[in-house]
Parts: structure tokens; C-alpha cells; sequence
């Protein structure tokens, strides 16, 4: 079953274990989940009130429900 989860978040978060950092991937593109790998540089252009979809790399602007 597909879901649609919508995230606002468009940086990872730092949290601290041990002493290291490690970022935690809060856009949802990234493909080493749930670490951060860069792939909220996709998002930084996004309008506020806008509503994407990405699928195979490609990014669509859709209505909300």
C-alpha cells in the first residue's frame, strides 16, 4: 500500500551519542535513511505553501487535499 507523508523540514538534525554527531535526514529524500545524505539541496527552492511529490528523482508540484 503506497501512503503520502508530508514533511516540512528542509535541513537534518544533529544528534550527539558518544561524543560524535550524526545527522538524521528530516526531508525524506534521503537514500541512506535514516541518515542524512544531502538530498534536502533538492528542496531549498520549494514554495512555502506548495505541495511536491518526487518519484524517480523528479519533483511535481501537486494540489492539497
Amino acid at each position: 500500500m503506497a501512503r503520502i507523508i508530508i514533511r516540512d523540514e528542509n535541513g537534518p538534525l544533529e544528534v550527539s551519542c558518544g561524543g560524535k554527531s550524526k545527522w538524521l535526514c528530516r526531508c525524506g529524500l534521503s537514500k541512506d535513511d535514516p541518515w542524512c545524505d544531502g538530498s534536502h539541496s533538492k528542496v531549498k527552492d520549494e514554495g512555502p505553501d506548495k505541495l511536491y511529490v518526487y518519484e524517480d528523482g523528479q519533483r511535481r508540484e501537486v494540489e492539497r487535499p
